[in-house]
C-alpha cells in the first residue's frame, strides 16, 4: 500500500500524536497572558477593519460604530501543536482562529451588532477528548484569559448595552462557563439578549440548575436565554474526537431553523441560507440543509449538499468523521441565525421601550 494511502487510514491517529503534548502541565511555562488594551489581543474590535466586518451577498454588514447591540464571541480551537496552551502571538494560530473561526462564526451577528473577539490561551484540543488533571488545567488558563476580555468587553462597550454571547466548540465550553459565572445572577443577565453556545456539550438540565434565571430558548424571539446544537447526519458514527461530556444528561438541542426544542421536525423551507465567508462565493445557498430535527439531544440533519471545503478543512472533515457537521455548524445556518439575532435585539429593544 502506497505511503499516502496508510496515512490517509491513520489520519486520525497521526493527528492525535501530533496534539498530544510532550509532558506534564507546568504553570511555570504557559505562555504570556494576553493584554486585552492592545488590540492586537482580539481577532476582531468595531472599530477597526477586520474579519468580522465581512458579510454574505446581498445582507450587509451594520456601521459597527453605531450598532445598538454587541456580541462577545469566543472562538473555537485554531491551534494544533504539543502546548497544552496556545500562544496568542503566533502568526499561524491566530491567522487560523481568523479564518476558519471568526470570519465565518462572529459575522452572523454582524448584521445587527458590534463584534469583539478575543485572542486567548486556547487549549490543547486533547482537553476536550479525554478528561484529565492536566488538560482541566489548561481549561483554566484558557478561562481566565477568557473572563479577563470579557471584562475588557463591558469596559469598552459601555454599561447596559445590549449583547450576544456566541461561541462555538471550545468558546462555547469558555462561554457556557462564563453564563455561569459572569452573568448569571448579575445586572449583565438583563443585558444578555441570548447566548449561542454552539457545538458545545450543555445540558437542559445543567443550565436549569447552574443558571436559573437563563433557561433554554423555546420561541424565535425569546429573551435571556441560551441556544446550542450539535448537527450530525442520521447515520452517523460517533469518532474519537468527540466532545469529553462530564455531564451525561441529555444536552441541550435548539433546532435552528425553528429556533424550538420540542423535537418536532423542521423543514428544509425554513433554511434561509447557509454561507460560506471563507470561499470565493459569499452568496446564501438555500437548498443546502434538508429537514433537521433534535432527537435525544443532537440536531439530526437528513440530507447536507455539496460544501466548499478547502484541503485542510478536508482533512479535518475526514477526522471527525462522516456525517460530522462539528466544523460548520454556523455556516450551515448563517442566514438562519443573523435574522435571528436581529429579531431578537429587536424584541428587546422594544420591550425596553
Amino acid at each position: 500500500m502506497a505511503i499516502s494511502a496508510i496515512a490517509l487510514l491513520n489520519l486520525g491517529a497521526l493527528v492525535r500524536f501530533a496534539m498530544t503534548p510532550g509532558g506534564p502541565f507546568d504553570a511555570t511555562k504557559q505562555p504570556p497572558a494576553p493584554d486585552y488594551t492592545d488590540a492586537r489581543s482580539w481577532s476582531a474590535l468595531p472599530e477597526r477593519d477586520d474579519v468580522g466586518d465581512l458579510s454574505p451577498t446581498g445582507a450587509p454588514a451594520v456601521d459597527q460604530r453605531h450598532a445598538t447591540a454587541d456580541v462577545f464571541y469566543v472562538h473555537a480551537t485554531s491551534y494544533v501543536g504539543s502546548a497544552w496552551n496556545a500562544r496568542t502571538d503566533d502568526p499561524t494560530t491566530n491567522e487560523a482562529a481568523d479564518r476558519g473561526a471568526t470570519r465565518v462564526q462572529a459575522t452572523p451577528f454582524n448584521g445587527c451588532c458590534a463584534v469583539y473577539a478575543p485572542r486567548y490561551r486556547q487549549a490543547n484540543g486533547m482537553a476536550f477528548t479525554r478528561s484529565s488533571a492536566d488538560g482541566g488545567r489548561a481549561l483554566d488558563v484558557a478561562y481566565s484569559d477568557v473572563r479577563r476580555a470579557f471584562d475588557a468587553f463591558n469596559a469598552r462597550r459601555g454599561a447596559g448595552r445590549p449583547f450576544f454571547l456566541a461561541a462555538h466548540s471550545q468558546g462555547a465550553v469558555m462561554a457556557e462557563r462564563l453564563l455561569y459565572d459572569a452573568i448569571s445572577g448579575t445586572p449583565l443577565r438583563d443585558q444578555l439578549v441570548a447566548a449561542y453556545l454552539i457545538g458545545s456539550a450543555i445540558t437542559v438540565d445543567g443550565l436549569r440548575e447552574r443558571a436559573p434565571d437563563i433557561p433554554a430558548c423555546r420561541t424565535p424571539d425569546d429573551l435571556h436565554c441560551a441556544v446550542a446544537w450539535n448537527a450530525r447526519g442520521a447515520t452517523y458514527a460517533p469518532s474519537d474526537f468527540e466532545m469529553h461530556r462530564s455531564d451525561p444528561r441529555e444536552r441541550l438541542c435548539t433546532n435552528p431553523l425553528s429556533w424550538r426544542t420540542d423535537g418536532a421536525l423542521a423543514p428544509a423551507a425554513l433554511n434561509l441560507g447557509a454561507v460560506f465567508l471563507e470561499s470565493d462565493d459569499r452568496a446564501p445557498r438555500r437548498g443546502l440543509v434538508g429537514d433537521a430535527q433534535c432527537v435525544d439531544g443532537t440536531l439530526v440533519l437528513h440530507h447536507v449538499g455539496s460544501i466548499p471545503r478547502d484541503l485542510p478543512s478536508r482533512i479535518l472533515d475526514r477526522v471527525l468523521g462522516d456525517g460530522n457537521y462539528h466544523a460548520i455548524e454556523y455556516q450551515l445556518f448563517f442566514m438562519n441565525i443573523r435574522e435571528n439575532a436581529a429579531a431578537r435585539v429587536a424584541a428587546l429593544l422594544s420591550s425596553s421601550r
